[in-house]
């Protein structure tokens, strides 16, 4: 597997964020990116303007809880670009709240989203994607330091990216004969528009105002300031190269110190 070859990549949540860096990344090291989000209309308008920097992308909506859309996204993208090389799942939501206070409906939707997405996706890249019939090829979840850590007031969120985590470590070994690498990249607190809302639950739930939300979540970054969706993906365009071939079931921390673990 080349460096210069053009591989086909596949990114979940890819119109905003961490997914969007992830996406203009590998389309300049000349991979073929085809990507979901929910919106028909956000992919749409997010394929035009990659398109008009000069990169070879495509994509369409999908809801990552449904396995019908999960089964339909990964067929699109076979029949416009070829079997599948490279795997990002990224989509996912925040939630959380008192957890005497947390809904089902909520709990729920949090996990499906976070994690049973990201298992349903793999299975279907593996088999029908074609990466189980390929030498090599790369898996990488965008999980969370919350995925290593319990966070105050989100336990449905910790709870699933724990998930993410633990879900790597095992397929990694499990692939790992095969020449598929399985990680997980953990950003920690990251400037991105579920950052801000995150903030803004934070805010309501102590009472306070967003601009002391921020203040107080800085000053636990030793970096001292949030990371950038950019430095994310710079790990992720690391982790598909071949110089990255023997690094495989780990959890990598992109998060400014925040997590030394």
């Amino acid at each position: 597997m080349s460096n210069h070859e053009r591989r086909v990549a596949l990114v979940t949540g890819g119109t905003s964020g961490i997914g969007l860096a992830v996406i203009r990344l590998l389309a300049a090291q000349h991979h073929r990116v085809y990507f979901c989000a929910r919106s028909a209309e956000n992919v749409a308008a997010t394929v035009k303007e990659l398109r008009a920097e000069g990169l070879e992308v495509d994509g369409t909506d999908c809801d990552v809880r449904s396995p019908d859309d999960v089964r339909r996204f990964v067929q699109a993208a076979v029949d416009r670009y070829g079997t599948i090389d490279i795997l990002v799942n990224n989509a996912g939501r925040s939630g959380g709240g008192p957890t005497a206070d947390i809904t089902d409906e909520l709990w729920l939707d949090v996990i499906d989203t976070n994690l049973h997405s990201v298992f349903r996706m793999t299975r279907e890249v593996l088999t029908s994607g074609g990466m189980r019939d390929k030498s090599s090829g790369r898996i990488i979840n965008i999980a969370s330091t919350a995925g290593k850590q319990g966070v105050v007031l989100g336990a449905p969120y910790s709870a699933s990216k724990h998930g993410v985590v633990g879900f790597t470590k095992a397929l990694g070994n499990e692939l790992a004969p095969t020449g598929i690498t399985v990680n997980a990249v953990c950003p920690g607190y990251v400037e991105t528009p579920m950052a801000q809302r995150v903030r803004q639950g934070y805010a309501a739930a102590y009472d306070t105002d967003e601009a002391q939300i921020l203040q107080k979540f800085q000053a636990k970054i030793p970096l001292g300031r949030y990371s950038t969706p950019e430095e994310v993906a710079g790990l992720v365009g690391y982790l598909v190269t071949d110089t990255a071939a023997s690094i495989t079931a780990q959890a990598l921390n992109v998060c400014g110190g925040l997590g030394n673990f």
